[in-house]
C-alpha cells in the first residue's frame, strides 16, 4: 500500500522518538481523534464519529496498559483515573451522541498534554535550570521520565 509524505513523516517520527516524546504523541493522536468525533457529532456522521471514538479509546488503553505502577507509585495511579474517567467520557459521548463529554475529555487530556511539553521543555533546559526545576518533584514524578511504551497503534 502506498503511503502520502505525511504518513511516511509521521511514521519516521514514531520510530524515533524518545518515550516522551511517544507519550506526547499518544496525547497528540487522542486530541486529533477526539476533535474529528466531535465534528463527526456535528455533521451526523454517525459511522466516522465511531471510528474517531474508537481510535482515541485505543489510545488511551495503550496509555493505561504502559503505566509502570511499580515505579510510578501514586503519579501512575492518577493517571490510570484520569484514563479511565476519559474513557467513561467517550463511552457516554457516543451512546448518548453528547457533545459535553467529548469537550470534557479534551481538556483533560490537553492538560496533561501540556504538563508532558513543560516536563520536556525542563528536561532540555541548561543543567543548572534543570536541577532546579526538577530539585522539589516528588520521586514518583522523577520516575514517571522512564516510560516503556508497549507499542504506538495509533
Amino acid at each position: 500500500m502506498r503511503t502520502n509524505a505525511y504518513q511516511s513523516y509521521f511514521e519516521n517520527e514514531i520510530l524515533s522518538a524518545d518515550p516522551v516524546k511517544l507519550v506526547q504523541l499518544l496525547y497528540r493522536g487522542a486530541l486529533d481523534a477526539i476533535g474529528g468525533a466531535r465534528q463527526y457529532l456535528a455533521a451526523g456522521d454517525i459511522q466516522a464519529r465511531s471510528q474517531a471514538l474508537t481510535k482515541a479509546l485505543n489510545i488511551l488503553t495503550e496509555l493505561i496498559q504502559t503505566l509502570d505502577h511499580a515505579r510510578g507509585g501514586e503519579l501512575s495511579q492518577n493517571l490510570l483515573r484520569v484514563y479511565d474517567y476519559a474513557q467513561r467520557l467517550l463511552i457516554d459521548a457516543n451512546a448518548r451522541q453528547a457533545d459535553g463529554p467529548l469537550a470534557e475529555a479534551q481538556g483533560l487530556l490537553a492538560t496533561l498534554q501540556e504538563a508532558w511539553k513543560s516536563a520536556t521543555t525542563v528536561e532540555q533546559s541548561p543543567e543548572p535550570m534543570r536541577m532546579a526545576a526538577t530539585a522539589n518533584r516528588p520521586q514518583a514524578y522523577q520516575q514517571a521520565a522512564v516510560y516503556e511504551p508497549l507499542s504506538c497503534a495509533c
